[in-house]
């Protein structure tokens, strides 16, 4: 690897890290009694629309394919933090550094999101099918 490509994924390791550390404060923010409840739903919008398979705007679409997930979606995310209370986001975040993530809750919500589109590809096929 060249001296230059070295930096940028040092550069893009610490960005995945610190993304890691957000995500994780932002989901405790959503659990905070103080976070208002406009954040709290953006948040989880955001959350679930990141995970899940469908698109807005289907990424094979030329230049406006990754429009929802490179602007639209981190938009929708710097606004929830901007309604957080700064005293409530520093708490989560130093919360978040403290503490390590299982990768098993990881794994479960997984399954739980297979689970999900399995169970509405079966309703689907079976609406089709009868």
């Amino acid at each position: 690897m060249t001296e230059m490509k070295k930096p940028i994924l040092d550069k893009l390791k610490n960005r995945a890290a610190n993304l890691r550390n957000e995500i994780f404060a932002l989901s405790l923010a959503v659990k905070d009694k103080r976070t208002p409840l406009l954040a709290k739903v953006l948040i989880a919008l955001s959350v679930s629309y990141a995970l899940s398979p469908i698109d807005l705007i289907p990424d094979f679409i030329p230049v406006f394919g990754y429009f929802d997930d490179l602007i639209l979606l981190p938009a929708i995310i710097a606004f929830a933090l901007k309604l957080i209370p700064k005293e409530v986001l520093e708490a989560c975040r130093t919360r978040a550094q403290e503490i390590q993530v299982n990768k098993k809750l990881g794994w479960i919500a997984a399954v739980w999101i297979i689970i999900f589109w399995l169970i509405i590809l079966i309703l689907i096929v079976r609406k089709i099918i009868s």
